[in-house]
């Protein structure tokens, strides 16, 4: 059934296990996953499991010098997976081949297909095939969360890709209904109510109906993958100045501010049924000051109108550190939030910073749901 996963969480002392596709590997993808594995304390409170072609991750290996050693893992080596993880060494990468769709190995890369730059058929499907194999772990309760490196969206939309990029085609593969993409970083997150269209169209896809689900979701997530039990939510304005009673453009008049009354009048109750907490939800804030106000931990999160308007800021202030987090998904998944870099690959000079936040975030995000399952199901056992 959508939204339900069997969870390999058992026990408060026990790690989350991440399953970090290796991307687009004519990109950054292997290299910052290697540099990530030789970074100190790196994984963070969890056990990483590297999904992608050990071709190139043993080439970003040379490249950099690494002493990190390939651990090859099976599908029957999983099951035991967690009970060894915490004997395996730090620097040891543990790495299953993806599977196509078929059920096939994919481990046939060959030194032609992935050359530095230069995307190929055969490294993009093999870049799917780990995010199909990553997110079926996580349904089938054998990882507790998804880490994503970047794919080639172009090139894979050449070779007859459905899916606008990683959110979508997940969402496909969990069944999930809707879905919110949001930047965190340690000081400010910001959901998004459109994403990847073009700036004249926005204004017509702004419904109440869309934005009604991106504010549930997000206030919902920030209770569940978060632990902010009582959310406060901005929502900020699409024109100047939120509209200047109309001046500039009738959408907080018409969309944002009737449903935020809606919200008032019956807010999103969070903590699970029975808990009494709710989510803040207020706005339509101007956009030129939301984001200094939720940096000044007056808001907890901030739902933008458009892409840019939501993650210029976040990038402005947590470049290198922000998170992309898919909301209202059943199974956990982060991402970096560059992508293939194909200007830098093979150079060595690739930053690893946020990968590493996105394990984290992602391990986090899994306990957190665990600890709000294990107290909802308490309650209910009253």
């Amino acid at each position: 059934m959508p939204g339900e996963t069997n969870r390999t969480l058992e026990g408060s002392n026990t790690r989350p296990i991440v399953a970090i596709t290796m991307g687009d590997p004519c990109g950054i993808g292997p290299e910052i996953i290697v540099k990530a594995f030789d970074s100190p304390g790196f994984p963070v409170e969890c056990v990483p499991l590297v999904i992608g072609d050990s071709l190139p991750i043993e080439r970003a290996i040379k490249l950099l010098g690494s002493s990190a050693v390939i651990r090859p893992m099976t599908g029957q080596m999983l099951r035991s997976y967690l009970s060894v993880a915490l004997a395996i060494d730090s620097g040891t990468i543990a790495l299953l081949a993806p599977a196509a769709q078929d059920g096939s190995s994919t481990t046939g890369l060959t030194p032609a297909d992935i050359e530095f730059g230069k995307p190929t058929p055969a490294a993009c499907e093999a870049a799917v095939s780990c995010i199909r194999t990553a997110v079926g772990l996580a349904v089938a309760g054998q990882a507790d969360a998804v880490c994503t490196c970047p794919i080639n969206k172009e090139q894979l939309h050449k070779q007859g890709f459905p899916f606008a990029g990683h959110t979508e085609f997940i969402r496909e593969l969990t069944l999930a209904e809707d879905v919110v993409m949001m930047l965190a970083g340690p000081k400010l997150r910001v959901a998004l109510a459109t994403i990847h269209v073009a700036l004249a169209d926005v204004a017509g896809l702004l419904t109440k109906e869309l934005l009604r689900k991106v504010i549930r979701i997000t206030a919902e997530s920030m209770s569940r993958d978060f632990a902010v039990k009582s959310p406060r939510i901005a929502v900020a304005g699409l024109n100047p100045h939120a509209g200047e009673a109309g001046k500039f453009g009738r959408g907080e008049i018409e969309v944002i501010r009737p449903v935020i009354k809606e919200f008032e009048a019956a807010p999103v109750q969070t903590g699970g049924s029975g808990s009494g907490l709710y989510a803040r939800i207020s706005g339509p804030w101007p956009a030129d000051s939301v984001f200094h106000r939720a940096m000044s931990n007056e808001f907890d999160a901030v739902v933008a109108m458009y892409h840019d308007q939501g993650l210029i800021p976040v990038k402005l202030v947590h470049f290198n550190e922000a998170v992309n987090v898919s909301l209202g998904l059943p199974v956990v998944r982060t991402s970096v939030d560059h992508g293939t870099a194909y200007d830098i690959a093979g150079m060595g000079t690739a930053d690893p910073g946020s990968l590493i936040k996105a394990v984290s975030l992602a391990a986090s995000i899994a306990r957190n749901r665990k600890d709000e399952s294990e107290k909802v199901n308490g309650r209910s056992s009253d």
